[in-house]
């Protein structure tokens, strides 16, 4: 991988990561163009890292005043919706890994990624802000982000639609839904670099994989920052059009025995 496909990885990543049209499945369709399967699980740890340091500066001040005091109610909302991602993906690790790595479902899974966010726009306006959500609203959130395991299902717009059927208004929904990204991108980081120990045998520079964090941080601040003002106002359509497409294009292409 040279460092023009690390800027370009990294740039798919920071953004897909929290624009609702899923990070995983976009990163399956770079590697498989520039040739880079064998380097999967090193370069989306890399890559995840970017986006995990773009998190933590966005929400430095959040994260800061917790640390301080730990034992509060936003802390404890994190952790109910972190809970599900947990069980599921430590039940299910393996069987999620060999199905990334194929590829053979993304675009079915881009197709319902879309059916959820066409559906957000339905859901009547909700007025609940960050002070307002429960310890229900959370688990349900965090059940939607356990979803978002598979491949190409987005885990930001996953999150946000569940936010939403929960009655909190749009921008906390966006808000909170990349709060709880941290400790589940901070989780599968940690994952995968165990993995890496056991697996030493990698094939890309320190450069590449430098241009290619760094890219991942910072588009992925910029995703974040525009995301949530974004959903405040517009709907979510335009993102579910676009992953339709994808996900047909997809199928077509996996069933001529193309891709």
């Amino acid at each position: 991988m040279n460092w023009l496909e690390a800027v370009i990885l990294g740039f798919i990543q920071g953004l897909t990561e929290f624009l609702p049209i899923s990070s995983t499945g976009h990163l399956y369709i770079g590697r498989h163009l520039f040739g880079l399967e064998e380097a999967g699980l090193f370069l989306d740890t890399m890559l995840h890292l970017g986006t995990l340091l773009a998190l933590l500066f966005f929400y430095r001040g959040i994260l800061i005043k917790l640390l301080k005091n730990p034992f509060n109610k936003l802390t404890f909302l994190l952790i109910i919706g972190t809970i599900p991602s947990i069980v599921i993906g430590l039940s299910l690790k393996d069987y999620f890994e060999e199905i990334s790595t194929t590829g053979v479902t993304i675009g079915w899974e881009f197709l319902i990624t879309g059916t959820f966010l066409w559906y957000a726009d339905m859901i009547k306006k909700g007025e609940k802000k960050l002070e307002d959500i429960r310890v229900s609203d959370a688990f349900m959130i965090g059940v939607f982000q356990a979803a978002a395991i598979f491949p190409a299902i987005s885990r930001s717009g996953m999150t946000i639609v569940g936010a939403l059927i929960r009655k909190i208004d749009k921008e906390t929904a966006a808000y909170f839904s990349f709060l709880l990204s941290i400790p589940a991108i901070f989780g599968a980081v940690s994952l995968q670099s165990i993995d890496l120990v056991k697996n030493t045998h990698h094939h890309i520079t320190f450069l590449s994989l430098f241009f290619a964090s760094v890219s991942s941080a910072l588009f992925g601040y910029l995703a974040v920052k525009w995301m949530i003002h974004y959903v405040k106002k517009h709907s979510l359509k335009v993102f579910a059009g676009y992953v339709w497409i994808l996900g047909l294009l997809i199928i077509t292409l996996q069933s001529l025995g193309i891709w």
